[in-house]
């Protein structure tokens, strides 16, 4: 790898924005590499679209700095905007006009070179599997069609990072499996991938997460070290005959920091290092309940989600 290739394309340091009295984003920092697929998480809230539209030129850090593909997003936002895609799950499209019509659009706004346009055009409408459609009016196609098209007019002018912000919201499974393989073919071929979502099964996918919380980020790292380090805790997976019975059983324990459903069972959050099998298994059973499962499981991004939230809420 050459030291181009290191030089992280996304980078903030102590980013703060501050509304009047309300903090935004608080003092957050982060460096993305070229082509890295990276997670923005967070509830409703915490700073994911402010701290997006900063990255973005959009909006001007109140503290701090940041720079985006080299330029920085306070004195540069112009170069900032050529040197972005930016996808919403809204799609930014134009009902109105047609495919095409879309592609040539977007191809003014984005400047591509008038001798590239005829090859983008092929691209994105192959992109898109749109070729045959090109005159068909956007507000006609199914969403996962939108979607692509939304994502091929994103990237028109080829640039360095791109910004989804929940951009499989509302479209169905299959959709969502067949944008993430392109969402992969970007990020192999050096595009860095910025990317905010809602569904824990797609913070899989990304290979490094932030998840923020009251403008803060208070978890970075890939989702595995998420999950194996899941704020000292420890996850059981349980199966019983009756989970609200259960659930009472197992109230004010000092051992357990959390039991909720998930699924057919529930999932019981307890310190780590700690042996809270058998003390379970006692419990549940002076309360005649039938433990049919109880072992240790692998964290989901779900739990790692809940559990690092309420450990916030606890500090706080």
């Amino acid at each position: 790898m050459t030291a181009t290739t290191r030089t992280p394309t996304v980078v903030t340091r102590n980013l703060t924005k501050r509304f009047g009295d309300f903090v935004a984003v608080d003092n957050v920092s982060l460096e993305v590499r070229p082509g890295e697929i990276f997670g923005f998480l967070g509830p409703n809230g915490a700073g994911k679209s402010t701290t997006i539209r900063i990255l973005c030129g959009l909006l001007t850090p109140t503290q701090g700095a940041a720079t985006v593909a080299g330029f920085d997003v306070a004195r540069e936002p112009e170069q900032v905007k050529l040197s972005i895609g930016y996808m919403s799950q809204k799609f930014s499209l134009y009902d109105d006009l047609t495919v095409e019509e879309n592609i040539d659009f977007f191809s003014g706004v984005y400047g591509v070179a008038r001798e590239r346009r005829d090859a983008r055009k092929a691209f994105v409408l192959e992109l898109s599997a749109l070729s045959e459609r090109r005159d068909t009016l956007t507000r006609l196609l199914p969403g996962g069609f939108k979607q692509r098209l939304a994502l091929g007019c994103a990237i028109l002018h080829e640039p360095p990072v791109l910004f989804l912000d929940e951009p499989t919201s509302g479209v169905d499974p299959i959709a969502r499996r067949d944008f993430w393989d392109l969402i992969y073919q970007l990020s192999e071929a050096g595009t860095t991938v910025f990317v905010t979502t809602h569904y824990m099964d797609e913070a899989e996918y990304c290979h490094r997460l932030a998840l923020m919380y009251r403008g803060a980020v208070i978890a970075l790292g890939t989702p595995s070290d998420l999950k194996r380090d899941l704020g000292g805790f420890a996850l059981l997976q349980l199966e019983v005959n009756d989970l609200a019975g259960a659930m009472n059983a197992l109230e004010g324990d000092q051992a357990i920091d959390d039991v909720a459903v998930f699924g057919s069972g529930l999932h019981v959050r307890v310190k780590s290092g700690f042996d809270a099998a058998a003390p379970i298994r006692k419990r549940l059973g002076e309360a005649g309940l039938e433990v049919r499962l109880l072992e240790p499981i692998e964290a989901s991004m779900e739990d790692v989600f809940v559990g690092l939230i309420e450990a916030e809420e606890r500090k706080r």
